[in-house]
């Protein structure tokens, strides 16, 4: 008897003048044991000559040349849109994954319709620290990543149910891009993937740590920084406008206020460092664009399917008295 067929999954690699990253992410997407595989590399108008680098090094991936940057979301929707798969994944192009990453990935998705998206076990280049295993966000709108910085060990290699998958090594069932959408462009950069991941859990999709999906991220090799810290302030107070529910807000929204009062002071305080500068700027720039953000709200909360006690539930306890 022949062996089932099993789907298609494509990897979806979104990259930016990233020439000196792509050999290792590359050579280690052509490792993986899963097939059938396709490796898209969507590439934002890169002046270092990664398309030409990428074909002749690597002849099997497929080249996506944008005529410009678009940032990490629209790159990734890019690629997305050109992939078959019915999984699909993404890889930062800093990214080293275990030859099974695929494998696992797909596995778990295929033994739970339920499941909406995998948050991978992402260690940094050292192999020994905790990058992120799974997106999080606190009822103060805080966001974070499980397990960042801490060693691992036996309390990371526990599948669990988590919030959402951070993008630099994340697996999405077709079918719950197509019900919820794609990344929000508007983001360009930072907590895209936890909005993404938001609108899944609005609609009833789950999110799963795999532990056995292993990937090794260099962490902020093409971006953070001042980057960083400005895209994160502008687009935390993007997703909360979107993706809060109505019903949650009069209980959340004074913890929310308090966070990003407190985030804003010690911006203040650090004044002379890039980042400090960088994150009140984005945190001004969220608030004077605030009007789009809530005109964007309306398509996300009408096709909500959860109440407001899932969400709260899904919702992480702030870790500071006051928040």
């Amino acid at each position: 008897m022949p062996a089932p067929s099993r789907p298609l999954a494509s990897v979806v690699v979104p990259n930016w003048n990233g020439r000196h990253l792509l050999g290792p992410c590359l050579e280690s997407l052509g490792q993986q044991r899963y097939r059938p595989l396709e490796v898209i590399v969507a590439d934002g108008g890169s002046q270092d000559g990664s398309p030409t680098y990428i074909a002749a090094a690597f002849p099997a991936v497929q080249v996506l040349r944008l005529p410009t940057n678009r940032g990490f979301a629209g790159n990734v929707n890019a690629g997305l849109r050109r992939a078959r798969g019915d999984v699909l994944l993404l890889a930062n192009n800093d990214l080293e994954a275990d030859a099974d990453w695929v494998a696992a990935c797909v596995d778990m998705l295929s033994a739970d319709p339920g499941l909406g998206s995998v948050a991978s076990k992402m260690l940094f280049a050292d192999r020994r620290t905790i990058y992120s295993a799974g997106d999080g966000l606190r009822r103060n709108g805080e966001a974070f990543q499980r397990g960042a910085g801490a060693p691992d060990g036996p309390a990371w290699d526990v599948a669990a149910e988590v919030f959402g998958a951070c993008g630099g090594a994340a697996a999405y069932r077709r079918a719950m891009l197509a019900d919820v959408g794609l990344l929000d462009e508007v983001f360009f950069a930072y907590l895209e993937d936890l909005d993404l991941a938001f609108r899944a859990q609005l609609r009833g999709w789950r999110c799963r740590y795999q532990p056995a999906a292993r990937a090794y991220h260099r962490g902020s090799a093409t971006g953070g920084g001042p980057l960083a810290s400005y895209y994160n302030g502008r687009n935390l107070i993007r997703l909360l406008a979107k993706d809060l529910p109505s019903g949650l807000v009069p209980l959340l929204l004074p913890k929310i206020l308090r966070y990003q009062a407190r985030r804003a002071r010690e911006a203040l305080a650090a004044w002379r460092g890039d980042a400090a500068r960088a994150t009140l700027r984005g945190q001004v720039a969220g608030l004077l664009t605030l009007p789009r953000h809530l005109a964007d709200r309306p398509s996300v909360q009408r096709l909500r399917r959860v109440s407001n006690a899932h969400v709260y539930d899904l919702l992480e306890p702030e870790l500071t008295v006051g928040g």
